[in-house]
């Protein structure tokens, strides 16, 4: 055990208010500097969980930063959401009613603090033509589709109503194929504004359950054909979750609650191990 090194960490359900719903995500709090890039992936790697997001103490903007299994992302919605509730119920560094910065690679973040939930203030991902073909993506996602976007690492594919969304069975490995590694399927909503679902198994997400970055394009893509600023959008995964949009110029806030499931402490070593 000599030379290694403890870190608090806090597994929550977020975008949703109960156990085993929404999307899981693992919080990590770090005290002084950052570990190595290779040890914080290789956390993320051992939760195994969409993302795991690692937060310094005692600093102000709060940096966060954000890993799937795979890779570092730039921008992530739900364990942004997981990071506040974090410092808010389980550490107490934050009060109802307060607003807090986090430095990001994304650049200055924004989330709102009320008794039961939080709201992220996250930039718009614009949507724009593709020159994958649609015909392609109906390979991949073995359903029609009838129109296909892009916006900035993934495909976003408009099918037919929300139960084609929920009966789509993607071809995973041919998924990870194709040139940008996330897959969006969203149409408009039956008893909400509209659904979606994400796939990435690229980045070692085969589905994500609720993904905060995806409605950062589909809130403004959907608002703009709806003609509303406040959307309520649900994402039809196994485990469900529900998102409140409010489309703001060209910035998406996103409202949503967490549970706490877990809380404890990992044991890492100071330095990584050499490979097998």
């Amino acid at each position: 055990m000599t030379g290694d090194t403890t870190f608090s960490i806090w597994q929550l359900d977020a975008f949703t208010g109960v156990s085993f719903r929404g999307n899981p995500a693992a919080v990590v709090a770090i005290d002084g500097a950052w570990p190595s890039d290779d040890l914080l992936q290789a956390i993320a790697a051992e939760n195994n969980l969409s993302e795991t997001a690692f937060f310094r103490l005692a600093e102000y903007p709060v940096p966060l930063r954000w890993f799937t299994p795979n890779v570092e992302v730039p921008l992530c919605g739900h364990a942004t959401l997981a990071t506040i509730a974090v410092m808010h119920k389980a550490l107490g560094l934050v009060s109802d009613g307060a607003v807090v910065e986090l430095a990001t690679a994304s650049g200055s973040l924004h989330v709102s603090v009320n008794a039961d939930d939080y709201v992220l203030d996250l930039p718009a991902r614009p949507i724009t033509s593709t020159s994958i073909s649609k015909a392609q993506l109906e390979a991949v996602l073995q359903t029609n589709i009838q129109e296909v976007w892009e916006s900035v690492d993934r495909y976003v594919c408009v099918l037919e109503d929300e139960a084609a969304v929920s009966a789509v069975k993607p071809d995973l490995m041919a998924v990870m194929r194709l040139p940008l590694p996330g897959l969006i399927v969203t149409a408009a909503g039956s008893d909400c504004d509209f659904v979606s679902r994400y796939f990435a198994p690229a980045k070692g997400v085969p589905e994500d359950p609720v993904t905060g970055t995806s409605h950062c394009t589909l809130a403004p893509f959907w608002g703009r054909r709806l003609g509303k600023a406040d959307l309520d959008a649900r994402q039809l995964s196994h485990r469900g979750g529900q998102v409140a949009c409010f489309v703001r110029a060209d910035r998406v806030r996103l409202s949503g609650s967490c549970k706490l499931y877990l809380t404890g402490s990992i044991v890492v070593p100071a330095v990584m191990p050499a490979e097998a």
